[in-house]
């Protein structure tokens, strides 16, 4: 599979309720392989669990749920190694940590460098990743209007998502 193809694999994620979840679950797999072999980073079998756990479904994974999956898989659930492995997937841009939730989630955009913004509903608690390329260069151009010098920026929104919405009375 090339790299373009992988890279490419943001539309198999954008959509919640309309992709093929398979497909962007080995997508973004085979990104993470690949990003790990060219930059020769050690993909550890803790690492791809973790980020399989994260894979999983849309919704934003707290640590415990981390450590349960790390458990169920055979692994030493303490939360150093969890942690860490989150620590390496949020650096390396395969996850987000979504700061509302004290969670993390899988990145939409894998191995793309890019501005993402969250919607996270608060009934079900999923998350949906979006590019916030305009608000962060707003958002840019009034820091720089001050002197003061942007690092990273998390847009989190909150409110309902569709399946939510349809479910109201």
């Amino acid at each position: 599979m090339s790299m373009t193809k992988i890279l490419d694999n943001s539309d198999a994620m954008d959509k919640h309720h309309h992709h093929d979840h398979t497909e962007c679950i080995e997508l973004s797999e085979a990104t993470l392989e690949l990003y790990c072999a060219e930059h020769k980073l050690k993909l550890t079998p803790l690492r791809r669990t973790v980020f399989s756990a994260l894979l999983a479904d849309h919704t934003a994974k707290g640590a415990y749920d981390i450590l349960d999956r790390l458990r169920d898989a055979g692994f030493s659930a303490q939360p150093p190694l969890a942690y860490r492995a989150l620590d390496f997937l949020v650096e390396h841009g395969f996850a987000h940590r979504i700061e509302k939730l004290n969670a993390y989630l899988a990145c939409g955009h894998p191995g793309r460098l890019h501005n993402p913004a969250f919607f996270i509903c608060q009934h079900c608690k999923l998350v949906q990743e979006a590019a916030a390329d305009k608000p962060v260069s707003s958002l840019r151009e009034e820091a720089d209007s001050t002197g003061f010098r942007l690092t990273s920026t998390v847009i989190e929104a909150i409110g309902e998502c569709a399946d939510c919405q349809r479910a109201a009375p």
